[in-house]
């Protein structure tokens, strides 16, 4: 009897793409012995806001994109109990922000093509007690930014943009994040720039960006590195009541080497949604959007949308057969309103924001990692069809 052909090892939805120069940099820093907040934070920061160019002049490591959205909120001094518009489509951490930064939520539904927040969605939200705007670049695709920009000046509104998917994404020559008064990203492991967790703030205000650091670190004047550094100590002084939300020199080794392949990554991943594109195209799901004119889209995520009534089978089952045939997916997102919390609390009810309901109760994402070969796109495809199949 002939012996079976080893089985394939299980498809990880979003791989981290981990080469040895983090490796490297990550046992360097170890070595240093000096893995807090220090000299690899400060060079992560400085190439980051190179990247992002002259929209980002100033920039701050945090610890998630979570903590990047809440102390950015707290240091931009919005008055408690007022209201900030977001998206129904996202995170949780989205509004768990708005929330500790003692705010309330409102939410806009989304556009059923980009699945992006609709602007005319945010003007009909819009009451006295909105003081902030804070989109969401949804699976990489840029939001309307000139709509809601327009509509932020008209109301004298905030922006702070939610960027946890959108490093390389580009609005008509202008990258996510230099829009508005404040651009949060992560750098969480499924991300397209990993260092395992991590977060960035941007902005233009120095004074804006040098309090959200400040906050982000017990409120405290100075930082370890400058505290006990080889220059000698320094006292520091207690400004504010802060947070712990500083990032370590041991996730910007990572972070470092991460960003210098950003490109790179970014036409892999370009490379696997053509692929999925023309493979896919064909079957009965429904396919994301493509990317809009004057736009860079940052293809993190590939979302499709597995309706029943055309394909045959429901979101959950799909999700189960693709599973079974050692294939990892996601779901980006059950809308905000369905979670039990928000619900209770808010007497929230999905049917509010339909599109939104409808996406996040059929949407699947693929697996869309650079560290993927052909040879695994064709076990994903593979594999979508064979649940379709039966």
């Amino acid at each position: 009897m002939l012996p079976s052909a080893p089985k394939a090892p299980f498809l990880v939805f979003a791989a981290p793409d981990i080469q040895e120069a983090e490796i490297a940099e990550v046992e360097a820093c170890l070595r240093s012995g000096w893995l807090g907040t220090g000299p690899r934070v400060a060079r992560f920061e400085a190439d980051f806001a190179a990247y992002k160019g002259t929209g980002a002049k100033h920039v701050a490591g945090v610890n998630s994109c979570t903590a990047a959205l809440h102390v950015g909120m707290v240091a931009a001094d919005i008055e408690p109990g007022s209201e900030v518009i977001t998206t129904p489509l996202t995170f949780c951490a989205t509004v768990n922000s708005i929330l500790h930064a003692d705010l309330v939520p409102v939410l806009a539904d989304v556009d059923p093509i980009t699945q992006n927040i609709d602007p005319d969605a945010i003007e009909a939200a819009i009451t006295p007690r909105t003081r902030a705007i804070m989109p969401v670049h949804f699976a990489g695709r840029p939001c309307d930014m000139d709509r809601i920009m327009a509509i932020a000046r008209k109301h004298r509104l905030l922006v702070i943009e939610d960027c946890a998917h959108a490093i390389e994404t580009e609005y008509r020559g202008a990258k996510a994040g230099t829009f508005g008064d404040l651009g949060c990203f992560s750098f969480y492991v499924t991300k397209n720039v990993i260092t395992g967790e991590g977060g960035m703030i941007v902005g233009r205000d120095p004074e804006l960006i040098a309090r959200a650091r400040m906050l982000a670190l017990h409120g405290m004047s100075k930082d370890a590195w400058h505290r006990f550094g080889d220059s000698g100590y320094r006292h520091y002084q207690v400004m504010e009541c802060g947070f712990k939300y500083n990032m370590m020199d041991l996730q910007a080794a990572i972070g470092l080497h991460q960003l210098a392949r950003v490109e790179q990554g970014w036409e892999r991943r370009r490379a696997i949604w053509s692929m999925y594109d023309q493979a896919l195209g064909e079957l009965p799901v429904r396919l994301p959007a493509p990317p809009e004119p004057d736009t860079r889209h940052a293809f993190h995520l590939y979302t499709v949308m597995v309706e029943k009534e055309r394909a045959g089978i429901d979101r959950d089952a799909f999700l189960d057969r693709m599973n079974q045939q050692g294939v990892g997916t996601g779901v980006h997102y059950l809308s905000v309103a369905e979670h039990p919390y928000y619900r209770e609390r808010f007497g929230w009810n999905p049917e509010q924001w339909p599109n939104a309901m409808r996406i996040g109760r059929n949407t699947v994402s693929l697996p869309l990692s650079p560290k993927l070969q052909d040879a695994d796109v064709a076990r994903v495809v593979d594999a979508v069809k064979e649940t379709l199949a039966n």
